[in-house]
C-alpha cells in the first residue's frame, strides 16, 4: 500500500514538473514568434491602402486598429 502512495506522488510531481517546463518553453516560443512576425501596425495598414490606390484617413486607420483589438 505504501508503494502505491509513492507512485502516485511521483506521478503528480512529474505532471507538475512537465507542466512547468512546457509552460516556459511555449512562452519562449511565443515571444520568439512575436519578435519575428510582429502584429499589424498603422504603417502596414497605410501600405495596404496605398497598394489599393487609396489614401486612408486617420479615422479609418483607428477604426481598423480598434476592430483588430489593438
Amino acid at each position: 500500500m505504501n508503494n502505491f502512495w509513492f507512485s502516485l506522488l511521483y506521478f503528480i510531481g512529474g505532471g507538475i514538473v512537465g507542466a512547468l517546463i512546457s509552460y516556459f518553453v511555449t512562452r519562449k516560443q511565443f515571444e520568439k514568434q512575436l519578435k519575428e512576425n510582429p502584429p499589424i501596425n498603422e504603417k502596414m495598414i497605410r501600405s495596404m491602402y496605398a497598394q489599393m490606390g487609396r489614401k486612408p484617413s486617420e479615422a479609418q486607420i483607428r477604426a481598423i486598429m480598434k476592430s483588430m483589438g489593438q
